[in-house]
């Protein structure tokens, strides 16, 4: 039976498990799907016992994304673009990287919001890794208008310029501090980690239009502040659930050549939270 498992530390919290066995399930695929701890500074010792072990791929999360990057023998483009990676396959060429973090995050807002993303002006809060594994994927929507706002504009300028190529002039890619932010988005992607401590980005109000998409990518058992002041501020919110199921879909189909149905397991993770 073929063996995956998501590699953190720390990982004993990690819902991918669960996700793949009801993918697994419901798609005939026979294998398994485990948790493993690496140590802080055993990433790439831990990868080849898994590879020698005879596992078929992994995936990566909290603080071996750009570890695993720059493990990997081969890139996808939007890896190579992310400098970051959540999904290895170990290959006979080789480990090939990928990222599904972003079209996880696109597939949930299109999918299961049913939000378009094509011709809205999206704000994406954050400048660090969930934000760069975002970025392309977004871009390949084509908004209208794509604003990077950070609690310090030089990194959010730095971001906008490396993914400004990617656009091709058919998206605006522009950069700010949060306190310089300025009119109303469509859809407001907050991903910061600030919800992961119980706070917030300084942000202003008038953020959100009408009928706009608040999103964080972290979630827990209650709303976080982040989702409470969009609601305030009239906003539809939706927090992290769904975009972890998506990209472990996209991660499953690039595995086994099959794409789940994501639904049922995320009524499940929801009911559960």
């Amino acid at each position: 039976m073929d063996r995956y498992c998501v590699i953190g530390h720390p990982v004993a919290h990690s819902k991918s498990p669960a996700i793949h066995a009801e993918f697994a399930r419901q798609s005939g695929q026979a294998l398994v799907y485990e948790r493993c701890l690496a140590p802080l500074d055993g990433f790439a010792a831990t990868v080849q016992q898994l590879i020698a072990a005879g596992y078929r791929g992994a995936n990566v999360t909290v603080p071996f994304k750009l570890d695993a990057a720059a493990l990997a023998d081969t890139l996808s483009a939007r890896a190579r673009a992310a400098g970051a990676v959540n999904t290895l396959s170990f290959t006979a060429a080789g480990i090939v990287g990928d990222n599904t973090d972003g079209v996880g995050l696109v597939n949930d807002i299109v999918r299961n919001a049913g939000v378009a993303i094509a011709g809205a002006r999206v704000l994406l809060l954050g400048a660090g890794g969930a934000a760069r594994g975002a970025i392309l994927p977004l871009l390949e929507q084509g908004p209208r208008e794509l604003v990077i706002a950070n609690r310090t504009g030089a990194t959010a300028a730095a971001l906008a310029a490396r993914f400004a190529p990617f656009a091709a002039g058919r998206v605006a890619v522009l950069a700010c501090e949060f306190a310089e932010l300025d009119g109303a988005f469509d859809i407001v992607i907050n991903a910061t980690s600030a919800s992961l401590a119980g706070t917030m980005p300084a942000l202003p109000a008038g953020l959100f239009g009408p009928n706009a998409l608040a999103l964080d990518m972290m979630y827990g058992a209650a709303p976080s502040p982040f989702m409470h002041f969009a609601a305030a501020e009239g906003a539809r919110v939706r927090d992290g659930p769904g975009m972890l199921v998506e990209q472990a879909a996209e991660a499953f189909a690039l595995w086994r050549g099959v794409r789940p149905e994501t639904g049922a397991i995320l009524q499940q993770l929801r009911a559960q939270a």
